[in-house]
């Protein structure tokens, strides 16, 4: 009884995982190949010759912290940025597009701060809201689940438009994202045209 009990808990979760594989797609790396929860990752803009990998970067304001989500300049040797690491928001082994995850970059900072990505607050200049990283993510707030859309031309955009998985969910403020210069500093933000990217394992 135990063994047939097991057999069929195996096939639910295979029929599971394939129903899952067909309603949301893996989004794939530079190789081709899934995206993988826990795998460090460098995130390169589809364009090559626009600028460099992500980072992490600060404003230029006189205030080395707090850090936020940017992109490397162009340079005659174009940096690939720093290392990132996706999670699911549920139990899966790899990334699939409109699903959420969290999003971290490896290492440390020379700020008290986490490196994981989270949405901030609208510049009231602009209208854009920054992607920074702030402090340690919480479970319960939606403000670190982004996910990857894939564009007309076949291409990966981030955008913050977090799933509801109670059914009874605030309707979120979805954006694209998009990368904004702002004192010389290439920034990820929010709600403006999205920029494309590609994923390079390390």
């Amino acid at each position: 009884m135990l063994r047939f009990t097991g057999s069929l808990s195996f096939i639910w979760l295979l029929m599971a995982t394939s129903t899952m594989a067909q309603t949301w797609p893996a989004v794939l790396d530079a190789d081709g190949q899934p995206l993988r929860s826990g795998v460090e990752y460098y995130v390169l803009p589809a364009a090559t010759d626009t600028a460099g990998g992500l980072t992490l970067v600060n404003l230029n304001n006189g205030s080395i912290c707090p850090l936020f989500v940017g992109q490397e300049p162009l340079a005659a040797v174009v940096s690939s940025g720093t290392t990132v690491i996706f999670t699911p928001r549920v139990t899966d082994t790899v990334i699939r597009e409109t699903r959420d995850f969290t999003v971290a970059f490896t290492g440390f900072t020379i700020c008290a701060q986490s490196t994981a990505w989270m949405v901030g607050e609208k510049n009231p200049e602009t209208g854009r809201r920054y992607i920074l990283a702030e402090m340690n993510p919480t479970p319960s707030s939606n403000a670190w689940h982004f996910n990857i859309v894939k564009n007309d031309q076949g291409l990966y955009n981030f955008q913050w438009c977090p799933n509801c998985l109670t059914g009874v969910c605030p309707k979120p403020l979805c954006g694209d994202a998009g990368i904004v210069v702002e004192n010389e500093r290439r920034l990820l933000v929010l709600d403006g045209p999205s920029f494309p990217f590609i994923f390079r394992r390390a």
